[in-house]
């Protein structure tokens, strides 16, 4: 990984890694100890074979072989189902995390990228971290441990053996590093591509009756054909240099080996060398060479694996990085004015000058509109790259009311509903009564939301509504919400296909709209945020939703619609105006 042979941030974000490496590390000591405890039977076995010692004197070397053999298989399979089940909690914890940060990040940070990259990292990429965990960690852990503890036993035994294996055994990792460089850099560049393709292909499937109707549907099958005409060709070069790096690696241990060999020889012949400790330190020496040569043999193995998990755990960073909302005692707001029971023109206004204007149009009383704490802005502002979209905002959402947030597009009325959900950083606080949130929005819990797509998933349309509930479902807040988004006329058995296919545009944004009142309902969520819930329907509908909207109203929520359709507008009790930040204040 990018940090390392281990990244520290698999410890950090998968848990199951750490069980593993501690379960690895006693086993890994295991196979040692049967490495070496094979070597002195097979030694010992031999030299009182060659020096005359009768069956029943070699029975004990015999034994502590079989002993060895029977252990080692027992260690083995352990380390296989350590490394399988490892990886599969490792992996199931990862993804767990990937799906959690996303939704934390929010539409805001979905829109600069991919989905088709997303879920190849989510899908094909943490599933490629099988080589990493079931061969590559284990091999490690085993280097690290057998390798030191194999050269104590060769120098125990033999000085010269020792020596010679601890001059020559940098080799192999020297060799490891300049050929991993490579590897590394080559294997990156095969999994961007196998990205790149699969965005390539969703976005044809997509716009594909698009491209049929302007005749440029071949043009784009022969760009998706040159796109896997490159991924096979990086896919080779990864294995060539795998399988030249591995031939490289088994050259420089078996020359070592060899040349530990013919010392050992010539030191038997002269008879400076007892037998047994000769056979002894020539059976570990090829054994303190194979971990080391199985970790670059298995990185290659584990490399894809690799280069997903960074792109995984960059998600999991950047969704670290958002600021934590801590709620904090900070006095309400100065209390409306309200003329005759009726709030006539609240302006703040900001130090750049900016006018944020809330006007109260509808016939709502005093008495309704303060039945709870206003739910409110203070201060906030949003910058989006090099500009300012939202600056030094200050403004009250009052319950029992509905506030439409209106403006020119692009001014950022969907910015504002993306820094109440917490889906940007902001500046300036967000809350209710005494209570603020400060840094990038208020706790989702307390809003329930419809975004401006319908975004809905396949399968029935009572799943849809009722997506993300645990437990049993109340038929009848299900009802009710369908009653207040005007879908109640759908069956709710109708099963949609992928993104709510077989719904029109204005009825899968009313199953949107229920899944939202649903929320609320089974939450008792006092904020109701919209984002152009009427931009799909027809005016006969349209009237539905929006007595929806007022009867939700007014059983004391917040609700708070961003619209363009002159019916919300009307129907309205509040106002908020937004209007361009000056070029000053963006630049």
């Amino acid at each position: 990984m990018a940090t390392g042979p281990v990244d520290p941030r698999l410890l950090r974000y998968a848990s199951a890694a750490r069980f593993f490496l501690v379960a690895g590390a006693f086993l890994a000591l295991a196979q040692v100890a049967t490495t070496i405890g094979f070597a002195w039977g097979v030694a010992q076995g031999i030299s009182g074979a060659v020096s005359g010692k009768s069956l029943h004197e070699l029975i004990p070397s015999f034994q502590l072989i079989l002993a060895s053999v029977a252990v080692r298989a027992v260690v083995l399979w352990l380390m296989d189902l350590a490394a399988t089940r490892g990886a599969a909690k490792a992996k199931s914890q990862l993804r767990l995390r990937v799906v959690a940060a996303i939704a934390k990040l929010g539409p805001q940070w979905m829109a600069t990228h991919n989905s088709a990259q997303l879920t190849t990292i989510i899908g094909r990429g943490l599933e490629a971290m099988d080589p990493y965990f079931s061969r590559y960690l284990p091999q490690l852990i085993l280097t690290g441990l057998a390798t030191p503890v194999l050269l104590v036993v060769l120098f125990s035994s033999d000085f010269g053996t020792g020596l010679t294996v601890l001059i020559t055994l940098p080799l192999i990792p020297l060799f490891m590093i300049l050929i991993g460089w490579a590897t590394r850099s080559v294997q990156a560049q095969q999994w961007r591509q196998l990205t790149t393709l699969s965005s390539g292909f969703l976005d044809v499937v997509e716009g594909l009756s698009t491209l049929k109707i302007f005749g440029r549907a071949q043009r784009q099958s022969e760009h998706i054909e040159s796109l896997t005409e490159d991924y096979r060709k990086r896919t080779m070069k990864v294995l060539r240099i795998s399988f030249l790096s591995g031939f490289t690696l088994e050259l420089i241990a078996s020359l070592s080996v060899a040349l530990v060999a013919v010392s050992i020889g010539i030191r038997l012949i002269d008879g400076s060398l007892a037998l047994s400790v000769g056979l002894f330190a020539l059976l570990l020496t090829p054994e303190a060479y194979l971990p080391i040569r199985n970790v670059g043999a298995q990185f290659h193995a584990a490399a894809e694996g690799v280069a997903a998990a960074d792109d995984v755990f960059d998600i999991l960073d950047s969704a670290d990085q958002k600021s934590v909302h801590t709620p904090r005692a900070q006095g309400s707001l100065d209390s409306a004015i309200v003329d005759n029971g009726i709030r006539r023109d609240d302006r703040e206004l900001s130090a750049n000058g900016r006018e944020f204007m809330v006007t109260l149009s509808g016939p709502t009383t005093a008495t309704q509109l303060n039945q709870g704490p206003a739910f409110t802005v203070r201060g906030l502002s949003v910058r989006l790259g090099d500009r300012q979209i939202l600056d030094n905002l200050t403004s009250e959402f009052l319950p029992g009311a509905i506030t439409a947030v209106v403006g020119p597009s692009g001014v950022g009325k969907s910015t504002l509903v993306n820094a109440l959900m917490g889906f940007v950083p902001v500046r300036g606080d967000i809350g209710w009564g005494d209570t603020f949130f400060t840094g990038s929005g208020v706790a989702r819990a307390e809003i329930a939301w419809a975004p401006q797509s319908a975004s809905l998933v396949a399968g029935s349309i009572f799943e849809n509504i009722t997506l993300g509930s645990k437990g049993k479902i109340d038929s009848n807040l299900v009802q009710q919400a369908c009653e207040l988004a005007a879908v109640e006329d759908l069956d709710r058995e109708l099963v949609l296909g992928v993104a709510g296919t077989g719904l029109s545009g204005g009825q899968a944004q009313r199953v949107s709209l229920a899944r939202a009142y649903f929320r609320a309902l089974t939450h008792n969520t006092p904020i109701l945020v919209l984002d152009e819930p009427t931009s799909a329907l027809d005016s006969a509908t349209e009237k539905r939703v929006v007595e929806g909207m007022r009867t939700f109203a007014g059983s004391g929520h917040t609700v708070i619609v961003v619209s363009h359709r002159p019916a919300v507008i009307a129907a309205a009790d509040a106002i908020c105006q937004l209007n361009p930040v000056s070029e000053e204040v963006s630049s």
